[in-house]
């Protein structure tokens, strides 16, 4: 929005506040209203201040760069991939670097100085695909460089507290490469606990997607709260009974702690956040609300940032937490009664992983385009002992971590790890029930969510008139669907779209597509990043790939000539 009218907006909320402590009849009926226009308000004033603008520099396509990196991310098959604050003249700038993979770590001890090839990230081609450069902005990134010559280094003397840190959990990370650990249950301990994903093997990452069980791998709300319930159950121990609250306000600081040691992820923050806010409840004696800390929780989270609004983390969390809310109970009632410690555990992981996947089914439709049903059985199986799994890896963590060598235990953790990934991998290979490409507009999803709304009264009591609302807000689904899927299929499209150095020829009849790919590109990446979310996008049934020879120039289609070459 423009300033001028940023400026109107903090007027108009400053009036409503107002507004709230008249005890007039007329302000004291409409308070919630003005409160609901309030608080949006105040969202779009945040965001205006937190959206990054577009920096223009000159630069040319090689430069002389000086970095120091800000965060590590997820390897490819060539490269290293680093968050880095670089300078080219006075020019300084957020970016993605890539290195090759055979160069050193990079650390945040040190400056680099590097010749680098240096591009503006640019929007994708066509509508389908992902907005690579949308996702950097949110993250205030616009540009990326590509290094292949060597990178000169010199140490630091202005190194930062955080940094430090970060420092700190980059040597743990190296003592868990140097440990005697197979390489597999290596990258699993990173990533289980110090949120290290970056070095995972496609083939392991794919096995956690297709069986449902990449939460398990991800540092999120369960972690969190089992590391919590670790230190609590150790202090309670320790402390005498009259300094039970200290030994809450410990574990809650001790969670801060482990949030800042792995680098403040999203959904760490969060989980801290809304730990910590249902534990001041307790601290001071009010009722615990689920929904009042998961909203109290929200709004601090977004006036720090208010892109994390779009993360899919973001929304992901919450709507489990939701999801927990709205269907826990109900589900739990229906599995068998919880007489004992050892069944209450088991019964409330599932019904809890139930509830949390079916509230956010709709997203992971609309945003991943794949669903395997194995995944509900694999979590049955695996996420009730997921709480051994994670004490058991932080306690491994903490001991290569101050470099403690116990042989027998490392041997014991690995056969653990390694038995543990076997049976994801058996998950993960029953192919018939992993199903991909599904189409999912906003429309769908949020049709869908009111089917989810109503499943609960069904649960709950299950009557004609409760049952008659789930069947209709079903057939809607369905109506809507079929809909969207007859106008897709009226279309037909003849597009050519940019691989690499490679061109991809395709044209739509229907719910019909045919792909023309060069003899010598790399089919499976194509499929990956073209053809399948080509599928998804324009709701095809049937799709055929086909090779046109690499000396190709020129396309002849229905009278027009397309330019491949």
């Amino acid at each position: 929005m423009h300033e001028n009218a940023v400026g109107f907006l903090i007027s108009i909320c400053l009036i409503i506040l107002a507004s709230t402590f008249s005890k007039t009849y007329f302000f004291y009926k409409l308070r919630p209203y003005f409160l609901i226009l309030m608080f949006f308000g105040i969202g779009i004033i945040l965001h205006f201040f937190n959206t990054f603008l577009s920096e223009k520099f000159s630069f040319s396509s090689n430069e002389i760069i000086v970095f120091k990196i800000s965060k590590k991310l997820n390897s490819n098959e060539k490269n290293k991939k680093y968050e880095a604050v670089a300078q080219i003249g006075e020019n300084h700038f957020n970016t993605v670097l890539y290195i090759p993979k055979n160069n050193k770590e990079l650390d945040f001890e040190h400056y680099y100085k590097a010749k680098a090839y240096v591009i503006k990230t640019k929007s994708p081609q066509y509508d389908f695909q992902f907005d690579y450069s949308k996702y950097l902005k949110r993250k205030s990134i616009e540009y990326q460089c590509y290094i292949n010559e060597g990178i000169f280094s010199a140490r630091r003397n202005d190194v930062q507290f955080l940094e430090n840190i970060s420092q700190k959990r980059l040597e743990v990370l190296q003592n868990i490469d140097r440990s005697q650990m197979s390489s597999q249950t290596k990258e699993f301990l990173k990533g289980i606990i110090l949120a290290d994903r970056t070095e995972i093997d496609s083939k392991t990452a794919q096995d956690f997607n297709r069986s449902g069980l990449v939460h398990f791998l991800a540092i999120s709300g369960t972690h969190i709260v089992v590391i919590f319930g670790l230190f609590y159950f150790l202090l309670i121990k320790i402390l005498p009974l009259k300094l039970r609250k200290f030994a809450i306000i410990l574990s809650l600081i001790f969670i801060w702690l482990f949030a800042i040691f792995i680098g403040f992820g999203n959904s760490v923050v969060r989980s801290c956040i809304m730990l910590s806010v249902y534990f001041i409840y307790v601290l001071l004696q009010r009722k615990p609300d689920l929904l009042h800390s998961m909203a109290l929780s929200a709004f601090l989270i977004l006036m720090i940032d208010t892109q994390q609004i779009f993360d899919v983390g973001f929304q992901l969390s919450f709507l489990a937490v939701l999801g927990i809310f709205w269907l826990n109970q109900p589900i739990l009632k229906y599995l068998p009664k919880q007489d004992n410690g050892f069944k209450k555990i088991i019964f409330n992981t599932i019904s809890i992983s139930v509830s949390a996947q079916l509230a956010t089914l709709p997203l992971v439709l609309y945003y991943f385009h794949q669903f395997s049903f194995i995944s509900i059985i694999a979590n049955f199986f695996i996420v009730p002992f997921s709480e051994i799994i994670i004490v058991f890896s932080f306690v491994m963590t903490f001991l290569i971590g101050f470099r403690i060598d116990f042989g027998f235990i490392v041997f014991i953790y690995d056969f653990i790890i390694q038995v543990l990934l076997k049976i994801i991998h058996w998950f993960a290979d029953f192919e018939v029930l992993f199903f991909e490409n599904i189409p999912m507009n906003l429309i769908e999803v949020f049709s869908l969510f009111i089917v989810i709304y109503l499943l609960r009264f069904v649960i709950s009591r299950f009557n004609f008139k409760n049952s008659m609302r789930l069947i209709i807000g079903i057939l809607v689904f369905f109506i809507l669907r079929f809909s969207f899927n007859l106008i897709e299929y009226q279309k037909q499209e003849i597009l050519v779209h940019d691989f690499y150095k490679h061109k991809v020829f395709s044209v739509k009849k229907g719910d019909k597509a045919c792909f023309w790919i060069e003899e010598n590109s790399d089919k499976n990446k194509i499929i990956q990043y073209i053809v399948n979310p080509y599928n998804s996008s324009r709701r095809l049934k049937q799709i055929k790939i086909k090779t046109f020879p690499g000396s190709a120039r020129q396309v002849l289609c229905n009278g027009k000539i397309y330019n491949i070459n």
